[in-house]
């Protein structure tokens, strides 16, 4: 059956489809169960499957995540929800030294069901310690996968994929995206570890993730107007990463941008544009560029927030540096355009 859904209705479908399938499947997270359910994510939820399958948590980000882990290792599937991933930080140990080892440590005899799903991105004045991503962090450790789905289908789809992987699995949802609304076919399956080719193209790819992806679609559609075909890549699983879709595509065009959601020094563009340069460097009329974060902690006012992150803006102009353009004019367009409409809540 086909839905429309808004991004945070498609993640409770996903949860709630999952979780009427197999009762191992519980939720639980800090303000899991408060009026906004995580931003409707989590609707209606305690009143269907009860609070002993749907509940909040204590503040103490290393201790829930010690019983997440317990759970999954005693045969259940959990949902662990944080509210925003900066603070996956405090479970670091749980996370990469217990987690991710299980599996290889006991020669696969033990699993670690895990979904650890965390809000990331930009919403208003959340400054420092409110704006990481961390999936270039998380995708370090082998035994840990790592999802930044762009829309309400990957959002249901990769869901379901994540809480059926007998892996932990860490789903980075970005804060803007939870009013993004799309039709979601919720027969389709989508498995973890493939990208997907969002729009075809012959000129140049654009690598992307989460919200990065819905900047260079607008991005695409400029280049387009101006007689450039941008092919977009959505990474969709950071690790384990698709690498062959993106070098098919690098050899194609011969020219990459990776717009990333992470700082450019050590993050997840680093390592694309090693992948690529290494499968294709003979292929490549020019070397990859990455775009990503401003080499700085997030500011907290709204005029340097939009001077911090990466926009469709930043994906045409480094478009017209590696095909040697001139530059397009682009005071009648619109960037940051969710940013005026953006009212709250945090």
């Amino acid at each position: 059956m086909i839905h429309k859904l808004q991004f945070p209705e498609a993640l409770n479908l996903a949860m709630t489809t999952e979780m009427e399938a197999d009762p191992s499947v519980f939720a639980f997270g800090v303000d899991a169960q408060d009026p906004k359910r995580t931003f409707g994510s989590g609707k209606g939820m305690v009143e269907r499957f009860g609070p002993r399958r749907f509940f909040g948590s204590p503040l103490s980000e290393a201790g829930v995540t010690g019983v997440a882990i317990g759970a999954a290792l005693s045969g259940l599937r959990p949902i662990h929800i944080h509210n925003r991933a900066d603070f996956l930080l405090l479970c670091m140990n749980q996370l990469a030294n217990m987690a991710s080892n299980k599996s290889y440590l006991s020669k696969r005899k033990l699993r670690v069901p895990l979904t650890v799903r965390a809000v990331i991105g930009r919403s208003w004045g959340q400054g420092a310690q409110h704006s990481k991503a961390m999936h270039s962090v998380l995708a370090h450790f082998p035994g840990l996968k790592v999802v930044l789905p762009s829309n309400p289908q990957d959002a249901y789809s990769l869901l379901r994929a994540a809480i059926r992987d007998d892996n932990p699995v860490i789903f980075l949802e970005h804060r803007w995206l939870y009013d993004v609304a799309g039709e979601v076919d919720d027969e389709l399956g989508v498995p973890l570890g493939t990208c997907k080719v969002q729009r075809p193209g012959r000129d140049v790819t654009i690598v992307s993730c989460s919200w990065m992806t819905v900047e260079a679609d607008q991005a695409a559609r400029i280049l387009e107007e101006n007689g450039v075909d941008a092919e977009i890549i959505d990474v969709r699983t950071v690790t384990p990463l698709d690498v062959a879709t993106i070098v098919r595509s690098a050899r194609r065009t011969g020219r990459v941008i990776v717009a990333d959601y992470d700082w450019t020094f050590c993050g997840f563009s680093a390592e694309v544009s090693a992948q690529v340069t290494e499968a294709c460097f003979s292929e490549l009329k020019a070397p990859p560029v990455r775009l990503g974060f401003a080499a700085v902690p997030c500011p907290t006012t709204r005029p340097l927030e939009t001077l911090f992150y990466p926009s469709a803006m930043h994906i045409v102009r480094a478009a017209e540096r590696l095909l040697d353009l001139k530059e397009i004019d682009l005071s009648r367009e619109v960037f940051n355009e969710y940013e005026r409409r953006f009212k709250g809540p945090f």
